[in-house]
């Protein structure tokens, strides 16, 4: 069974509660998770040859938020090639807020995980609020479908 790392970007809570609740689903599909929700480079560099699962709310004008900011400035600049890691990538937004900023924290770590070389196990999940009030809606069918490919 896979071991899975779930680094978590969230302002009002939402993305918490999507992460906690994946992480409840791999552990009852026989996986190994953990949540990290003050995530450092070494949390994430440990699952080099494992997999990580990114679940990011955006904040301001696409950004990324608060709490997992200093993990993405950490893998950028130092940009450790990971070839070994899967990953996948649950990014929430509002598509209200417009094209350039919906998702934005989750589409600058999926590019960013791309460009260091790792491979993604699913495609992006973006969830946009304006459709999905309740995110996991969306979000256990996709699981459902990276765990398939996991197994």
């Amino acid at each position: 069974m896979a071991k899975v790392g779930i680094f978590v970007g969230s302002v009002f809570g939402g993305a918490e509660d999507v992460a906690f609740e994946v992480a409840a689903k791999l552990r009852e599909s026989g996986h190994q998770s953990e949540v990290y929700t003050e995530p450092t480079l070494e949390d994430f560099v440990a699952y080099q040859q494992d997999m990580v699962l990114v679940v990011s709310s955006t904040t301001g004008q696409g950004e990324i938020p608060e709490n997992l900011l200093p993990l993405y400035t950490a893998l950028n600049d130092q940009f450790p090639l990971m070839p070994a890691l899967r990953y996948g990538v649950i990014a929430l937004g509002d598509s209200s807020y417009g094209e350039d900023r919906y998702c934005g924290g989750g589409r600058q770590f999926d590019e960013l995980l791309s460009q260091i070389q790792a491979k993604p196990v699913a495609p992006r999940l973006d969830v946009d609020a304006c459709i999905n009030f309740d995110a996991l809606e969306v979000v256990l069918p996709w699981l459902g479908g990276l765990l398939q490919k996991v197994a």
